[in-house]
């Protein structure tokens, strides 16, 4: 591998990301919490290291995808080690192994948290903390790709070690150049993020919550600056326009590019925004009929928006609460954990499975249910009205049976190294895989992650990185070739 390159990158997200902490620094100043100098210095620390790095090995730039997927997952453990330092210099979070599981938790836009009083937070580091939603929500790598041309790096090998396996099995580009993508996504990232802000607003929210609201709605993330998340606002708009725009975040971001230009055609074409659809109406109305046979709620219209907040909160990985629905029937339950499993589309903010993997292993099911009765028929696996490649069809087949062999190892893992029973543990790890935040028993939306051991947060951590790239970019650093030359 060539490290000097790798060290170039490296110094070049260690700028980008101690550039970014001038937004939570100047909110400190504003609101005078006591968190100013804290996030001045890590600011200073972090781009300090970062320039030198950039500078020193500013003349090697040839990146390979090995080298590119190396630096995609060193670069978010480096990033979020740095990102700490706000943390552990106020105060706050003293543990180097708290905030690290925080800063990851951000970044990954799990959304699960060891704070027990979010609410105690000074505004500074509650905006920083949001702030890494909005860059982890498309990917600070992306980022990348716009900027490494202006020092003379090419982006496509990071953006193929960060790639959606979905994208890859949808083939779903929007235009030509990776650059010239790459800003489309971010224009159209920040332009519902201000539109859910400005909504928020206008149904009572104040500015500050808004924004930090919106960057974990639109990344579907989930950290709030709230106890008791969204739920706090008790207010039925704000859920309805939290909802709308977690499933707008967990709608491929091409659809979004598509009908902005008005091409209805690819949009009408495309099976996955279908099954998705039919996932969220499905679990959803049937999760609030069951809230409402069963007295949770005074009426249906209740049932309804409790229902399917929490539906599209789990099934896009957002993470954000409005109940504590560890409390609701078991059959309500059991319908939120079926939504753990999903994730929504390929292309789009989430984690998880996604829903493009379901289509396939279901029709790939169908098309040898019909082979076997009838032996000559030739069935092909269609997803958007195109031909699925059956290399395809065994890389999500591949990738459904890693996520599942992942969720059973790490909870065993999980019960051994953490005081936890088992279901809780299980839990955890389905959290922290598919990036989800919330889960059930000791990890509930009533509860933190704050009791898990020292050894249990790192564990999960890592799971929060596998899962966050698809599992595939973290496991290729375990493969003895990939160090060979």
């Amino acid at each position: 591998m060539n490290f000097p390159a790798i060290f170039h990158v490296l110094g070049a997200l260690l700028i980008f990301i101690g550039s970014t902490m001038l937004l939570p620094l100047s909110c400190a100043l504003i609101y005078k919490d006591g968190d100013a100098f804290s996030l001045a210095a890590a600011m200073g620390i972090t781009i300090g290291i970062g320039i030198p790095l950039w500078w020193s090995f500013r003349k090697y730039r040839d990146l390979t995808l090995k080298d590119g997927f190396f630096v995609v997952t060193s670069g978010w453990i480096l990033v979020s080690s740095f990102s700490t330092l706000p943390f552990i210099l106020h105060g706050s979070i003293p543990s180097f192994t708290d905030a690290f599981f925080e800063m990851m938790s951000g970044y990954t836009t799990t959304g699960a948290t060891i704070l027990d009083d979010i609410e105690a937070m000074p505004h500074g580091l509650l905006f920083w903390r949001s702030t890494t939603h909005l860059i982890g929500g498309m990917g600070f790598i992306m980022v990348t790709i716009i900027i490494l041309p202006l020092l003379g790096i090419g982006g496509m090998q990071l953006y193929k070690a960060e790639a959606d396996p979905g994208q890859v099995i949808t083939g779903e580009k929007i235009l030509p150049r990776v650059k010239q993508t790459a800003v489309w996504l971010w224009a159209i990232y920040l332009v519902l993020i201000l539109i859910q802000s400005l909504l928020l607003m206008t149904a009572g929210m104040p500015l500050f919550d808004s924004l930090c609201h919106a960057f974990g709605t639109v990344a579907t993330a989930g950290y709030s600056i709230k106890n008791s998340s969204v739920g706090y606002y008790n207010s039925a708009w704000i859920d309805w326009i939290t909802i709308i725009f977690m499933f707008l975040g967990g709608m491929t971001f091409m659809m979004h590019y598509q009908i902005m230009k008005r091409d209805w055609e690819p949009v009408r074409e495309n099976t996955e925004i279908r099954w998705y659809i039919g996932f969220v109406l499905f679990i959803g109305l049937l999760t609030a009929l069951i809230l409402w046979f069963s007295g949770s709620y005074s009426g249906p219209f209740d049932s309804i928006r409790y229902a399917f907040f929490q539906v599209v909160s789990i099934l896009t990985t957002t993470g954000f609460t409005t109940a504590d629905y560890g409390l609701w029937p078991q059959s309500a339950q059991m319908l939120i954990m079926v939504a753990c499993f999903i994730g929504a589309c390929a292309g789009s903010t989430t984690s998880g499975i996604k829903v493009v993997h379901y289509e396939i292993i279901c029709k790939y099911l169908y098309a040898n249910g019909r082979k076997f009765l009838q032996p000559l028929a030739v069935v092909p696996i269609k997803i958007n009205q195109k031909n699925v490649a059956s290399s395809v069809i065994t890389l999500a087949v591949s990738y459904f049976i890693l996520n599942i062999f992942m969720i059973l190892s790490g909870s065993v893992i999980m019960t051994l190294i953490d005081d936890m029973d088992f279901f809780s543990s299980m839990s955890a790890v389905i959290s922290a895989i598919f990036n989800i935040g919330p889960g059930f028993g000791e990890i509930g939306p009533a509860h933190s992650y704050s009791h898990v051991s020292s050894a249990g947060k790192w564990f999960l951590s890592f799971n929060m990185l596998t899962g966050r790239l698809e599992m595939f970019t973290v496991m290729m650093m375990f493969y003895p070739a990939f160090w060979k030359k």
